[in-house]
């Protein structure tokens, strides 16, 4: 099991940003695919972003443009830098790897965008 430990979370301000870090265990991380969720109060966790052990990314349409991920293999860590951040945006951010028959999640850090 792939253990992944999220940080970076917290409150931030409309338009403001946030960095968020996973960093994950184990010598085959370069392999993993990587994602973050999130899943806000009374809602279905739905995937946020993504990017393949090839480095490509996926967004989903609501972030697109204002969200970036990114990973590390040197420090087996994939950040998600999060600008022109909105009140919707506020969740539960969740990391989770996926390699073969194993697919792995973080405790979750809270988002929350208020003014």
């Amino acid at each position: 099991q792939v253990q992944l430990l999220e940080s970076g979370g917290g409150l931030a301000q409309p338009g403001g940003s946030l960095r968020l870090s996973c960093a994950a265990s184990g010598s085959r991380f370069r392999f993993y695919a990587m994602g973050w969720y999130r899943q806000a109060p009374g809602k279905q966790r739905e995937l946020v972003a993504s990017i393949a052990s090839d480095a490509s990314t996926n967004y989903a349409d609501s972030v697109k443009g204002r969200f970036t991920m990114s990973r590390d293999n040197t420090k087996n860590t994939v950040y998600l830098q999060m600008n022109s951040l909105k009140p919707e945006d506020t969740a539960v951010y969740y990391c989770n790897a996926k390699f073969g028959m194993n697919d792995s999640w973080g405790q979750g850090t809270q988002v929350t965008i208020s003014s």
